[in-house]
């Protein structure tokens, strides 16, 4: 049975990104959560490009605010990547049904979406360094979450095996 663990990605701004995150939750099989709204036109070949055709095979759900997202989101904690998390990822104990949340590119979440997470999680990082790209700290965080739950999905045969 595919991991519940989901991934949420608040307000994108950059459609590369959020196609790169896209492709990456195809491929694990983990269900994603777009919050509106978004920075770019959904259809957007910069996202298209980043997700080629992945984005066909993505457990997708629009939310039109971070209301809505709220009202729809069921159980699981929120856990919210933040340069101003009190906890390291690799340290946290993820649960199969964890929401992973990213913030904008441009701006993390506001402060209202800050004081909803029941975690706020930091990726440790060399001194003097800000940030990491949004794309690469939720796939590394999501790959985390996976191997602690055992929510990777199982291994397939080789299409083109010789």
């Amino acid at each position: 049975m595919p991991s519940r663990l989901r991934l949420a990605l608040y307000q994108p701004d950059i459609p590369q990104n959020a196609g790169t995150l896209l492709r990456t939750a195809a491929c694990l099989d983990v269900a994603v959560d777009i919050i509106e709204p978004c920075g770019f036109v959904f259809s957007d070949r910069h996202l298209r490009r980043a997700g080629l055709d992945y984005l066909d095979r993505a457990r997708l759900t629009r939310h039109d605010s971070w209301d809505a997202f709220v009202a729809a989101r069921g159980g699981g904690r929120l856990v919210l990547l933040t340069t101003s998390g009190d906890t390291d990822y690799d340290g946290f104990a993820f649960r199969p049904d964890d929401i992973v949340l990213v913030g904008r590119e441009s701006a993390g979440v506001p402060g209202e979406v800050h004081g909803t997470a029941d975690a706020r999680l930091r990726i440790p990082m060399a001194a003097g360094a800000r940030s990491l790209n949004v794309a690469v700290a939720g796939a590394m965080v999501l790959g985390e979450a996976l191997r602690q739950t055992a929510g990777f999905p199982a291994a397939v045969p080789e299409r083109f095996a010789s």
